[in-house]
């Protein structure tokens, strides 16, 4: 059976997933996340190596990486993952430079306590002090032992690219003018792009508008709000996308928010 619970406190989303026959597109998300497989084996593409995350590992995942998901077998998974802002995460660890995860996934039984704790928290929808505080543990567990401040930045051109198709969220893609901008050919471009991002410009311009309407959704409570905001041609249209990265649909989502 194929389950999505989200919910938020103190700033940070947490997800409990169940799925045997789902399997998300390739997709890349705004924030820091991080989590653990409770049953079976999660199976997932990252910046074009295969990862197979076990029961006991903890999955980590910096902005704007890019990656698929699916259950390795037929007897499908269980997961939790929390979702952090990157201003959050520096806010709470008081570092001043992109932080970025050295490794993919980590096998250390205190972080997976405080992942599964503070999801625990989150999921059961417990008092926001309290998440706040286990919060603080978590990123304490991890500013000690699992971050690289060394990690190379965006390349120029990419993150121009990245902050034009930001600004025009609700019309469509204008992969000329971007290209006119940047002064590459409209084929050097899209190959620079899937080469930086492991993400065509295309499935990146659909992927921040889902995660623009998300975030609508989730201030507004306006499903309808977030189609007409975020450019969808219905909410149809927007159902169809946002399911693809976040596993249920956007009606269901702000059902689960509420």
């Amino acid at each position: 059976m194929e389950k999505f619970i989200y919910k938020k406190s103190a700033g940070i989303t947490a997800l409990s997933a169940s799925m045997k026959e789902f399997t998300y597109k390739k997709h890349a998300h705004r924030e820091y996340a991080m989590g653990v497989t409770l049953r079976g084996i999660q199976q997932y593409n990252l910046d074009g190596h295969k990862q197979l995350s076990y029961p006991n590992g903890v999955m980590l995942f910096n902005p704007e990486q890019t990656h698929d998901g699916m259950a390795h077998d037929e007897t499908g998974l269980d997961y939790v993952m929390l979702y952090l802002e990157p201003e959050l995460l520096q806010e709470i660890t008081g570092q001043k430079e992109l932080i970025r995860f050295a490794d993919p996934i980590v096998y250390d039984a205190g972080l997976k306590r405080k992942v599964l704790n503070l999801s625990h928290a989150i999921l059961n929808e417990k008092e926001e002090a309290y998440c706040s505080e286990l919060a603080v543990s978590l990123t304490d567990t991890l500013a000690r032992t699992d971050l690289d401040t060394s990690s190379r930045k965006d390349d120029t051109l990419i993150m121009k690219a990245k902050d034009i198709i930001h600004s025009n969220l609700q019309g469509v893609l204008k992969l000329d003018e971007i290209c006119d901008e940047l002064q590459l050919s409209k084929y050097k471009f899209i190959r620079l792009f899937n080469n930086h991002t492991g993400i065509s410009p295309y499935q990146y311009f659909l992927n921040s508008k889902v995660q623009q309407a998300k975030q609508i959704i989730e201030k507004q409570k306006d499903i309808y709000e977030a189609v007409a905001a975020c450019g969808f041609v219905d909410l149809a249209h927007l159902n169809k996308h946002f399911k693809s990265v976040y596993g249920i649909t956007a009606h269901d989502y702000v059902v689960n928010i509420r």
